[in-house]
């Protein structure tokens, strides 16, 4: 905490002529004595006024503080404070990451020319946004007639030149313009604009309209004239078109996947245009004063979000998030069940889910069983789960657990329709349509993996003499599984790592989209040399439709045979618990155990424990993903008191609905398609 000083103390502090140094940290100081406790704006104005009033009081100190400020303006370069504070340097996100961190961790200096890092070390509080912000024209115009000196008698019939701080602001648009018309000549940006933005090119006319400006206002930049307002006129119409046409490449990022460096090219293009019609304000508004504090507050706001690593994770991925959640909304639908055939269909395609993952219980065994290193034995493991869900996708068959990240964005577009009257009505049946899907999915899921594994043990039994596990392994089971042990901590961390694989598998799909590598599949003279222009064809049709399910399946493999190995290496212990692959494991056990195992507490505590599995599995994987399904969907205000009740009044009058469908009372339309399963 730096300390406190009184007004006549500072006042005598001030040296003109003293070194840069010196210079900046009484201004330090004095910002620290005007912002006082940082709690009162009123009592900041009040200090302000008080400064004011000592200086009226004191004209040689008066004439000390101009002196001071034109030094300063002479030895600071004000032109990339405003023009460039506050934008990010790179859009790389590891390199950012690394700069906000410098920033918010290493200290600056008052030893510097640049205004920024000035700026930065004397206006360092959030509250300095709202007493600047809050300045009335009053205080304003002393402070414009404090810093700008004494009027001089004009020596000619020429207008007097431009104040220093009139031809900086000047300076900095002109900064700002060619920042933009960059930007917009860049081929990232030019070749996904549209065809008409492309031949308008209203980049091309940019500079020349602000030379026509800047002429015309030299002639009087403090009474434009008609020409010059004109000039404005043009010149501002001319940046709306530069903004317009730089927008028309989000319909692009839409149709063919999100590029983080396209975004945020495109959003340092709009925020230098608001920056632009700002220092404009500066200049040509009719209150100067107002606007160049509205300025500085707005500086002192995004300085301090400069330092946010929370901003920059959020700006990185928030439409990477949206599109995650528009395609992850799109496979959703098909996981949520509305008619009793569909009901069905979800039954018969979880029976099959189920009979794969008796294969994988198995292969899980034998991969132990081999005795392998903890690396070498988590990545079989992860390699016989990918395997086997990549399987499941490809008989067209379904695993539950993977359906709660990609259902839930599907969920949250609806919430965007609750203005309507019987919003809430629908949104409650479709939150029982999901919850029938899932405990069909789960409950065909376990009605066949229990049997098979009990078929499989019982085979491996009559031929090797042997089932499928151990005495020991089948008690170390029922020891692994029990709800007395952590068993509720890792199903929901196998909920956490169902939905990164949802998100790894938006990613994948939206590189693969934005990289049209579906078209290079399809048209590439060597790919189509190898493989003809039919098969390749295929491929390229396959792979757009299955990139992101492979994406899910393999990395969900992976991370559930990995993870477990790499926190062993750190003493963390963590395992992974699948209401699935558990199941399977407690059929296993049970085969080896015989009927006695139904006389053991341990059992039942491992009944109790697959139960919690299934709910955390799918409730954690679920609230992440409706999370980010909101805030990618910018839903918010949402009735949640309504909604509850309609719940409530839900589960108390057709509470069956919630298991099994209720029959189809409207026909279908003509012409319609049938409802997919």
């Amino acid at each position: 905490m730096r300390p406190r000083h009184d007004l006549p103390e500072l006042l005598d502090a001030l040296n003109p002529h003293a070194g840069l140094v010196q210079r900046h940290l009484w201004l330090i100081q004095l910002l620290d004595w005007v912002r006082g406790d940082a709690r009162s704006v009123a009592a900041a104005h009040s200090r302000l006024t008080l400064l004011l009033d000592a200086l009226q009081q004191r004209p040689q100190t008066r004439a000390q503080v101009q002196q001071w400020w034109q030094t300063l303006l002479d030895t600071v370069d004000a032109t990339a404070l405003l023009a460039d504070y506050g934008f990010a340097s790179r859009s790389a996100f590891i390199s950012e990451l690394a700069e906000r961190l410098r920033l918010k961790l290493l200290p600056g200096t008052p030893e510097t020319a640049d205004a920024s890092t000035l700026f930065a070390l004397v206006l360092n509080h959030p509250f300095d946004a709202s007493w600047i912000a809050a300045l009335d024209a009053p205080l304003l115009q002393r402070l414009a007639d404090l810093l700008q000196g004494p009027a001089t008698a004009p020596t000619s019939t020429q207008p007097p030149p431009p104040s220093p701080w009139q031809a900086t602001v000047m300076e900095a648009i002109t900064f700002c313009t060619s920042q933009i018309r960059a930007a917009g000549f860049s081929p990232e940006l030019r070749l996904r604009m549209s065809a008409p933005a492309r031949e308008t090119g209203p980049f091309h006319a940019l500079n020349a309209h602000l030379d026509r400006l800047a002429t015309a206002w030299r002639r009087n930049p403090h009474q434009p004239s008609a020409e010059c307002q004109q000039a404005l006129q043009r010149y501002q119409s001319q940046l709306d078109d530069c903004r317009h046409a730089a927008a028309s490449v989000y319909t692009h990022l839409e149709a063919h996947g999100i590029s983080v460096n396209l975004v945020f090219q495109l959003r340092q293009l709009r925020a230098r245009v608001l920056r632009i019609r700002a220092l404009l304000d500066c200049l040509f508004s009719d209150t100067p004063h107002a606007h160049t504090a509205e300025l500085l507050a707005h500086l002192v706001t995004i300085g301090q979000e400069r330092l946010s690593l929370r901003a920059l994770i959020a700006a990185n991925s928030s439409m990477l998030a949206a599109k995650v959640a528009e395609r992850s909304s799109e496979t959703g639908e098909h996981y949520i069940t509305r008619t009793r055939a569909e009901y069905r269909h979800m039954l018969r395609d979880a029976a099959g889910g189920g009979a794969v993952m008796s294969l994988t219980t198995l292969m899980k065994f034998v991969v132990l069983s081999m005795g392998l290193s903890a690396f070498w034995s988590g990545f079989y493991a992860g390699l016989n789960y990918a395997l086997s869900f990549v399987l499941v996708q490809l008989l067209h068959w379904t695993v539950a657990t993977k359906q709660p990240a990609m259902t839930a964005p599907a969920m949250a577009a609806k919430l965007k329709e609750l203005g309507h009257p019987d919003a809430i009505d629908h949104f409650i049946d479709e939150v029982a349509h999901l919850v029938r899907s899932q405990v069909a999915a789960i409950a065909g899921n376990l009605a066949l993996v229990i049997p098979c594994v009990l078929l499989i043990s019982t085979a491996l039994w009559a031929t090797l003499g042997r089932p499928m596990i151990d005495h020991a392994t089948a008690e170390h089971v029922l020891h692994d599984l029990t709800l007395l042990g952590p068993t509720a901590l890792f199903a929901a961390l196998t909920g956490v790592l169902l939905f990164a694989s949802s998100i790894i598998a938006g990613w994948a799909e939206n590189w693969f989209v934005l990289q049209r590598l579906d078209s290079a599949l399809r048209y590439n003279p060597r790919i189509t040399a190898v493989l003809g222009a039919a098969r390749a064809d295929r491929w390229a049709t396959f792979m757009r439709n299955n990139i992101s399910g492979l994406t899910a399946n393999v990395s969900l493999g992976f991370m559930l045979g990995l993870i477990p190995a790499f926190t062993a290496f750190f003493g963390l212990g963590l395992e992974v618990r699948h209401v699935t692959l558990s199941t399977g494991q407690l059929a296993a056990a049970a085969a080896s155990l015989g009927l006695g195992i139904f006389q053991q507490g341990a059992f039942w505590w491992c009944l109790a424990g697959l139960a919690v599995t299934g709910l955390l599995n799918v409730g954690v994987s679920f609230y992440f993903a409706f999370q980010l399904a909101l805030r990618a969907h910018n839903v918010g205000g949402v009735e949640r008191s309504a909604i509850y009740a309609a719940l409530r009044q839900r589960l108390r009058t057709r509470l069956r609905s919630f298991f099994w469908p209720e029959p189809e009372t409207t026909p279908q339309a003509p012409g319609s398609e049938p409802p997919h399963g």
